[in-house]
C-alpha cells in the first residue's frame, strides 16, 4: 500500500510553539484543518481557515471542555483502516471522514503540579481526549501520522514537501513510538501524583517517566550505551542546570556532579561557604569556611591527589577569588547556584572545564523518591532526607564533647551521609581530614581514612597526621570496638555514630578507656 497523502488534519495543542507555521504550511498544501478551543482561535487569528471540532462532529463541546473529541467521527476517522472494505463501508454509512494527521500535545499536568497548584486544578489538567486520540492515531500509524512534540513539526513538513503530501512509514512508526512513550510518561506523572496525594508509598503499579535531555556518548564504560532523562521533579541540580562552557557531560560526570551538589547542599549558605570535591561519586574533600576560597583550599588539602580531575560543588555563587584557585588544577566539572561575571571569565580560559549553574540548592530535607534497577525489577525508596540537625543526639560516654567537637561531629555526619558504605570520616574545624569509603569492613575504612589523613599532612608539610585532634563519624554502628580503637589510635577525640549494635556497651567502654566523647544519633546513613 502506498503512503497516504495527508488531506485532513486535527490540531489540538496546549503548547502553541510552531503552531502557526505548521498550520500555514498545511493550509498551503491543501489540507483541511480541524481544531478545538484555543488552538482553533490561534489558527483563526493567523488568518487561516479552520473547522471547529463541534462543526466536524455535529455535537457541541460541553462540560467545560471535558467533552469535545470523544466522538465516533473523531476516533473513527483516526482508527479506520484505509482500503479495508468493511471499514470504508462503515465510515461512509455514518459520515466518518478520515483524519490523516493528528497534532496533539497534552494539558500541562506536570507543569501544573510543579507550580504547586491545588488538587482540583491538577485534576482539571488531566487530559482525557488527548491521550485517547494519540493512542488511536498511533495504533493506526500505517495510515495516520501522529505528532506529540513541536520539535517534530519540521520533519513532517520536510517529508510532505518531498513526498507529494505524504509521510513515510518509517517516520510514522517513529512518531507512533514517541506518542506511546509520551502518554506513558504522562500517565506515570498522574499516577505518581495520586500516590503522593494519598500517601501511598507502595502502590500496586509503580511507573516512572522522563523526557530525553541528551543521548550520551556512552555509559559508565565505553561499551555501554546511555542516555539522560529529566523527570518532573523540580529539584535544583544537574537536570535543571545551565551549562555555560565545556563539552557535553558524560554518564560518569552527571552521576558524580549530582553526588557533589547533593552533598554541598547539606550546608546552609547563609551560615558558611561550603565546597565538596568528588571523585567516583565519593567525596575526597569537604569543608566549610567564611569564604569559598578558604573552603576550597581546606577541601583540597584533605586529598589533593584524588582531587585532580574531580568534580567541585559550591553552595554559594562562585566569585573570582574562588575561581582563581579552582583553575590551578585540572577539574572536570564545577557546579554552583550561580557565578559572577568575573569568575565566569576566569573559567572561560579553561576550555575543557564544564561550568554549571542551577539557580538554587536542593533542599536536603525535602521528600522524594529514588530507584535503582535489579534483574527483572526496581527497588524504590524515599530519599534519605534525614538531617543531623533534627536528630536527638545522645552522649553515651563519660566525657561530653566540647562545643567545637560537637560542631565538627555534626559536620562529619553530614558528609558521611554522602559517602559510600562502609564510611568513616575524620574532620576538624569544619573540614574533612580523612575519608574511608566503600570498604567491606568498617575497621578497614577507619584505617584507610587515617592513612589518607597522614598522606594529606605530608603533602601540606605538617609533621603529624591531620587526624590528630579530629572527630570521627561512622555512617552505621561499630559492630566491634576495633573500628573505634583504630580511630582513637589515629588521633580522634570524639565519635558520632548511629548506635544500635549488640556490642554497644563494649564500644562505649573502649571509648571511655581512651577518653573519647561519643554521641549516638539513632539514625543510620547507609549509601550503597
Amino acid at each position: 500500500m502506498s503512503d497516504p497523502v495527508i488531506r485532513r488534519a486535527l490540531l489540538s495543542v496546549s503548547d502553541k510553539t510552531g503552531l502557526e507555521e505548521l498550520a500555514r504550511f498545511l493550509h498551503g498544501a491543501g489540507v483541511e484543518l480541524i481544531s478545538t478551543g484555543g488552538t482553533a482561535a490561534a489558527i483563526k487569528n493567523a488568518g487561516l481557515p479552520v473547522k471547529d471540532i463541534a462543526e466536524h462532529t455535529g455535537f457541541p463541546e460541553m462540560m467545560d471542555g471535558r467533552l469535545k473529541t470523544l466522538h465516533p467521527k473523531v476516533h473513527g476517522g483516526l482508527l479506520a483502516i484505509r482500503g479495508r472494505e468493511d471499514h470504508d463501508r462503515a465510515a461512509a454509512e455514518h459520515g466518518i471522514a478520515p483524519i490523516d494527521l493528528l497534532v496533539v500535545n497534552l494539558y500541562p499536568f506536570e507543569a501544573t503540579v510543579a507550580r504547586g497548584a491545588s488538587t482540583d486544578e491538577c485534576i482539571e489538567n488531566i487530559d482525557i481526549g488527548g491521550p485517547a486520540m494519540i493512542r488511536a492515531a498511533a495504533k493506526n500509524h500505517a495510515s495516520v501520522t501522529v505528532v506529540v512534540d513541536p520539535e517534530d513539526y519540521a520533519r513532517v513538513i520536510s517529508e510532505m514537501q518531498s513526498r507529494g503530501g505524504s509521510t513515510s512509514l518509517e517516520l510514522r512508526r517513529y512518531l507512533a513510538a514517541k506518542a506511546y512513550a509520551r502518554t506513558a510518561a504522562y500517565d506515570a506523572a498522574i499516577s505518581g501524583w495520586f500516590a503522593k496525594e494519598l500517601g501511598d508509598t507502595a502502590p500496586t503499579w509503580r511507573t516512572f517517566g522522563g523526557k530525553l535531555v541528551q543521548q550520551l556518548r556512552y555509559g559508565e564504560n565505553p561499551h555501554q550505551w546511555a542516555a539522560f532523562y529529566r523527570t518532573g521533579e523540580q529539584r535544583p541540580g544537574v537536570a535543571t542546570a545551565v551549562q555555560h562552557q565545556g563539552k557535553e557531560l558524560s554518564y560518569n560526570n552527571l552521576n558524580d556532579t549530582d553526588a557533589a551538589f547533593e552533598l554541598v547542599a547539606e550546608f546552609d549558605p547563609q551560615k558558611s561557604a561550603a565546597v565538596a570535591i568528588i571523585k567516583h561519586a565519593n567525596p575526597c574533600g569537604v569543608a566549610c569556611a567564611p569564604t569559598l576560597k578558604e573552603a576550597y583550599l581546606l577541601a583540597l588539602r584533605c586529598d589533593p591527589v584524588s582531587a585532580f580531575g574531580g568534580i567541585i560543588a559550591l553552595n554559594r555563587p562562585i566569585d573570582a577569588e574562588a575561581a582563581e584557585e579552582i583553575t590551578k588544577i585540572f577539574t572536570e566539572v564545577v557546579i554552583a547556584p550561580d557565578v559572577t561575571p568575573e569568575a565566569k571569565a576566569i573559567f572561560a580560559a579553561k576550555k575543557n572545564l564544564r561550568l554549571l549553574t542551577t539557580g538554587g540548592l536542593p533542599d536536603p530535607r525535602a521528600p522524594g523518591v529514588t530507584f535503582r534497577s535489579l534483574a527483572g525489577g526496581l527497588l524504590v525508596q524515599s530519599r534519605d532526607s534525614a538531617s543531623v540537625d533534627d536528630m536527638e543526639l545522645k552522649v553515651v560516654t563519660k566525657r561530653q564533647p566540647t562545643p567545637q567537637e560537637l560542631e565538627d561531629l555534626k559536620f562529619a555526619f553530614r558528609v558521611a551521609k554522602h559517602v559510600k558504605s562502609n564510611t568513616i570520616v575524620y574532620a576538624k574545624n569544619g573540614a574533612t581530614v580523612g575519608i574511608g569509603a566503600g570498604q567491606m569492613s568498617r575497621v578497614d575504612s577507619a584505617r584507610i581514612a587515617a592513612w589518607k589523613a597522614e598522606e594529606a599532612a605530608k603533602a601540606a608539610g605538617f609533621s603529624e597526621s591531620l587526624a590528630k585532634g579530629s572527630v570521627v563519624a561512622s555512617d552505621a554502628f561499630f559492630p566491634f570496638a576495633d573500628g573505634l580503637i583504630a580511630a582513637a589510635e589515629a588521633g580522634a577525640t570524639a565519635v558520632i555514630q548511629p548506635g544500635g549494635s549488640m556490642r554497644d556497651e563494649e564500644v562505649i567502654r573502649a571509648a571511655d578507656e581512651r577518653g573519647l566523647a561519643m554521641v549516638f544519633t539513632g539514625v543510620r546513613h547507609f549509601r550503597h
